[in-house]
C-alpha cells in the first residue's frame, strides 16, 4: 500500500480553523452538502484544513486536491495576491487548488461539480 504523503501544517491554525468550520459562509454550507460523506465519487473531503501556514477550505488528501471558495473580499487586491500565494504554496506541496466563487456556487452549481468531477476523474485515470 502506497504511504500517504505528510503534509505540514501550523498548529497555531487549528483553532482558528476549528472557528472557520462553525462560521462557514453560506456558499461553503451549500457546497459542503455536495461533497461530505464521500458524496463525491467516494472521496472524503474536510473544511477548513490547516496546510502549511493556510486554510484550505476544503481539502481531499488523497486527491491532493484544494478547493477554495472566493467571497467578494476575493476581488479586493491584497486578497487577491494572497491568493496567489497560497496557490502557489499548495502547488509546490503538490496540491491542485480549483476556486470558485459565491456566486458560481449559488447559480451554477452544476458546473461547479462539474469541475470537481472533471479533475477526479482526470486523476483516476493516471492512477
Amino acid at each position: 500500500m502506497k504511504r500517504r504523503k505528510i503534509i505540514p501544517y501550523n498548529p497555531k491554525l487549528k483553532e482558528l480553523a476549528r472557528q472557520l468550520r462553525n462560521n462557514s459562509t453560506k456558499a461553503e454550507i451549500f457546497l459542503w452538502q455536495k461533497l461530505k460523506r464521500k458524496q463525491m465519487y467516494g472521496y472524503d473531503f474536510h473544511r477548513q484544513k490547516p496546510i502549511d501556514n493556510y486554510i484550505l477550505d476544503f481539502f481531499c488528501h488523497e486527491l491532493m486536491l484544494g478547493i477554495e471558495v472566493d467571497g467578494y473580499s476575493h476581488q479586493i487586491v491584497e486578497v487577491v495576491e494572497n491568493d496567489e500565494k497560497k496557490t502557489f504554496k499548495m502547488n509546490e506541496l503538490g496540491i491542485t487548488i480549483l476556486r470558485f466563487s459565491d456566486n458560481q456556487i449559488f447559480n451554477d452549481m452544476q458546473n461547479v461539480l462539474r469541475a470537481i468531477e472533471h479533475y477526479i476523474t482526470e486523476f483516476d485515470n493516471q492512477k
